[in-house]
């Protein structure tokens, strides 16, 4: 059973940093903290090393010691704990928990949006994913990367408006505000779109979508457009996560805002507000592992450990 003395961290370990939530066994917050890129897939040895970055300075903002980890059931949401092989090197590592749950960390963000219910969450960032969590079980739509997924995300938005502002300054496309402010970022120069092109990542793509946004609210043509292609893209994945059948959806990501005012009016009574974030879903999550290994059961089910 776990007493007074056992403490709850919750982990969201993300591509661009780590967050960190101690709490008591009442849920009251003790502390937060910050780490560096968490995401496996940049091996286990980063990951490890921001998480406890982010649980160091947790444990430092509640006051307490590094000897209070032997009492703490840890929830862990990981970036890239989908993938077997990086889940598995994790779950070989040896951390200093009491115990220790581990999930993705769009799946305890989906956690966290619904208090531990059932529900679905889209997230619409520099990639994309939909995660819905439906009688005891989790499934996902998309989430597979640039190069074969990510639907409605801000690195495929702006790939398509580099790519339009290109053709239209080769004369193959008509040129608007939209291809002009592209064009002009590179000096209206090709060769350096080109070695740009070559070198770029995702987020890299990505950095253009805030200028579509930008450039549809003045009503340029092609920035609706590409716009409107990209709320086409995401209503499918909403239409898919539907068909999975939860029926409340909460949207998330850098995109989530500014792509809301262009989606049908059709998903208006499926799209809801978060009750939590991710953080608080690891923290179910933690909770769950804790009712597993010390029979206490707590609010949350025992099946939301794997």
């Amino acid at each position: 059973m776990v007493d007074e003395s056992h403490y709850f961290l919750g982990i969201d370990g993300g591509g661009t940093g780590c967050r960190a939530r101690l709490t008591n066994t009442r849920g009251q917050l003790l502390g937060e903290g910050v780490g560096g890129p968490a995401n496996l897939a940049l091996g286990i040895d980063v990951a490890v090393k921001s998480v406890m970055e982010a649980v160091y300075h947790a444990l430092g903002q509640a006051s307490v010691g590094a000897s209070v980890l032997k009492l703490t059931h840890a929830g862990l949401g990981m970036a890239a704990a989908n993938v077997p092989k990086h889940r598995e090197a994790l779950e070989s590592t040896q951390l200093p928990f009491m115990s220790v749950a581990i999930r993705s960390d769009a799946e305890v963000a989906c956690l966290g949006a619904h208090g531990g219910n059932d529900g679905g969450i889209l997230i619409l960032g520099t990639g994309s994913q939909g995660v819905v969590f439906q009688d005891g079980s989790f499934h996902t739509v998309g989430g597979w990367g640039f190069a074969l997924s990510d639907s409605g995300s801000g690195s495929i938005l702006g790939r398509a408006a580099v790519r339009r502002a290109f053709l239209a300054h080769e004369g193959i496309e008509t040129p608007s505000l939209l291809t002009n402010e592209v064009m002009r970022r590179f000096n209206f120069d090709l060769v350096a779109m080109l070695e740009w092109a070559e070198k770029a990542k995702p987020r890299d793509w990505a950095d253009f979508a805030r200028l579509v946004f930008s450039c549809a609210k003045q009503e340029d043509k092609v920035a609706l457009e590409l716009v409107l292609e990209s709320a086409g893209a995401a209503e499918r994945m909403l239409d898919r996560m539907l068909a999975l059948g939860t029926a409340r959806i909460c949207l998330m990501g850098g995109l989530a805002q500014p792509i809301k005012p262009y989606l049908s009016q059709r998903f208006n009574d499926a799209i809801v507000e978060p009750e939590g974030d991710a953080m608080d879903g690891a923290l179910l999550l933690a909770r769950a592992q804790a009712d597993d290994c010390c029979e206490h059961r707590f609010a949350v089910p025992a099946k939301l450990v794997p």
